[in-house]
């Protein structure tokens, strides 16, 4: 967790990115974020199921591969995204300053009577957002949201070439055992505490702050660029009606 001092300075850091224009020159081209720094995640409900969709569809055929252990097409991602039960499981996602879901996660609970205490993590990056370790951040918030949810074991069902994501349930304790082609990898959590319960409520509080300034923010910018197209039409007509 970031300390106080910490916290407060990427606070600020976060507010002075979001007052940059969305195509702003600023813009961190490098993908490498400096820490202290915040990862806003917050859960995700119905209403975002087409933004779900968008990002599933925008991955590659190597990374839908990843994530659902087959080139998923069109057609049978859009059938997950349909069949996503917001009651039952935990979605989580990442938004950047354009509102474009970067990054999203499936905390999918089991539905068999015999393991009623166990769920599973499946996890989808888009390319242009790696090497910030979105996914180990993703994976630390559905911990710790399941650990509170009473979930005793969480697992991962992972292709075996699949390394970014074996490594991220490696470093998080998790006892992995391979099978060929495919890996399963078994975190067991510990009870849910004050502390825990109070850091996935202020991570979410903070998360959904987050997207509100940023769909702000958006609005804004789509204002002063309004403003700018209707003034620079009148300048354009002055110019021609001018002798």
């Amino acid at each position: 967790m970031l300390e106080a001092t910490n916290l407060i300075k990427a606070s600020l850091a976060t507010g002075r990115a979001l007052l940059r224009p969305p195509h702003s020159s600023q813009e961190n081209v490098s993908g490498v974020l400096s820490p202290p720094y915040l990862v806003p995640i917050r859960s995700l409900g119905s209403n975002h199921r087409g933004r779900i969709a968008t990002h599933l569809l925008s991955l590659g055929p190597n990374d839908r591969y990843l994530r659902f252990g087959y080139i998923a097409h069109d057609e049978q991602i859009q059938r997950y995204v349909s069949g996503l039960n917001f009651e039952r499981d935990e979605i989580f996602g990442i938004y950047n300053r354009k509102l474009e879901l970067i990054a999203m996660a499936h905390l999918a609970y089991s539905t068999d009577e015999t393991c009623d205490s166990c769920a599973e993590f499946g996890v989808s990056v888009l390319a242009s957002a790696r090497g910030r370790g979105y996914g180990a951040r993703m994976f630390d918030r559905a911990a710790t949201h399941a650990t509170n949810d009473g979930v005793r074991l969480m697992f991962i069902h992972a292709l075996s070439e699949n390394e970014a994501m074996l490594k991220i349930a490696r470093k998080a304790g998790a006892r992995v055992e391979r099978d060929g082609s495919e890996s399963e990898a078994y975190l067991q959590l510990p009870l849910s505490t004050f502390d825990s319960r109070m850091t996935e409520m202020v991570d979410e509080v903070v998360a959904q702050t987050d997207y509100r300034i940023k769909l702000q923010a958006r609005q804004f910018w789509r204002f002063l660029a309004e403003l700018q197209s209707v003034r620079q039409s009148a300048i354009d007509a002055q110019s021609r009606t001018s002798p």
